[in-house]
């Protein structure tokens, strides 16, 4: 297979909370008229997977190169019936409806591979921005349900501050919403499994019976977790060189997210054994990678599959890489190394105490 950087379709979502902020702020190209809630930058999911857009391997599936050449796309010794990152740019222009995403044991009740652990890294936040995240202490699966029922949120969820560059790590089975005024970059397990709690559709806002409604919240209680109460975080910055820095948002068994940042004129380079997820959170940039060398345009998305190896980063640059990392090799040495301790870098997310 003579490998190259894949650009993929993109499945939009016109969900009733979405705003413009993806093409009028971040300056994405080509999106349809109206809301746009969110754009899934790299998908496998059922009914949403991508496909390759250009060169010799056009029209084919991200989930038939994953299960083809896993090695060569994913990298190292994965496999798994889905390539394992979902990525998404999320334009919470009014709040996402309170629900959660089910563990992989749930999931797997559900007869599906895997449930949603899932990070958001904050683009941009309007003063006073808050996240939902997490139940407060001592709250219980009754006073949950009371505050579902009542549509009083704060009677039972923590509201958390969300300012631009910090980074939430939020595990599954975890309550949440975010919005309004809130635009995130967002990397999660390959998944759309999720229970919401609200009286009305996602997609367009029409209302649910009580009956429905009811069986939804049910459903959330069941999958539900009390413990998680996540932290944003402002990321660790490993050392590359005085031009360009990289810094790791997050960190867990099923994916890592790294912001690279290079002044004008400076490149970084950048050895890898998994697919990278590269989305460009600036201006227009450009990369090398293998014999190739392209740009990446505003808030566009390119996947460098991991026989490749090896990318070069020219600047001006501001760009989002997230992969599935060796917590050891990738995470956890690299950052002691830079000086962490352990307390600092175990706060990235799970499977790093």
């Amino acid at each position: 297979m003579d490998w190259y950087p894949l650009r993929l379709t993109t499945p939009v979502k016109q969900h009733v909370f979405g705003g413009r902020a993806i093409a009028d702020r971040l300056g994405r190209q080509g999106l349809p008229a109206g809301r746009i809630a969110e754009t899934w930058e790299v998908s496998d999911v059922d009914g949403d997977g991508a496909r390759v857009r250009e060169g010799a391997l056009a029209g084919t599936s991200l989930r038939e190169l994953a299960l083809a050449h896993p090695r060569s796309l994913v990298g190292r010794d994965w496999r798994g019936p889905r390539f394992p990152l979902l990525t998404k740019f999320i334009d919470a222009a009014a709040p996402l409806p309170v629900h959660l995403h089910p563990d992989d044991e749930a999931a797997r009740e559900r007869g599906e591979p895997n449930g949603k652990t899932e990070a958001w890294h904050v683009l941009e936040a309007e003063p006073g921005a808050t996240a939902l995240v997490g139940v407060r202490p001592g709250v219980g699966r009754e006073r949950l349900r009371q505050a579902l029922l009542e549509q009083d949120f704060d009677a039972a969820l923590r509201r958390l501050p969300v300012r631009a560059g910090q980074t939430l790590y939020v595990p599954a089975g975890t309550v949440h919403s975010f919005g309004p005024g809130t635009l995130v970059y967002e990397i999660e397990q390959t998944s759309d499994l999720q229970e919401h709690a609200m009286p009305h559709r996602m997609e367009d806002g029409s209302a649910l019976d009580d009956e429905q409604w009811h069986a939804n919240i049910d459903a959330l209680l069941k999958q539900w977790k009390a413990d998680p109460r996540p932290e944003f975080v402002p990321g660790l910055r490993l050392p590359a060189h005085e031009d360009a820095q990289r810094v790791i948002l997050c960190a867990g068994p099923c994916f890592a997210l790294e912001r690279w940042q290079v002044r004008a004129h400076a490149v970084l380079e950048h050895s890898y054994t998994t697919a990278l997820v590269v989305s460009n959170a600036g201006a227009p940039a450009s990369f090398t990678c293998g014999t190739w060398t392209e740009g990446l345009g505003r808030a566009e998305t390119v996947l460098l599959p991991a026989a490749l190896g090896r990318v070069r980063l020219h600047g001006p640059a501001d760009v989002l890489v997230g992969h599935v990392p060796d917590l050891e090799a990738d995470i956890r040495r690299p950052l002691a190394s830079a000086g962490y301790g352990p307390a600092v870098v175990s706060a990235l997310g799970e499977g790093l105490g």
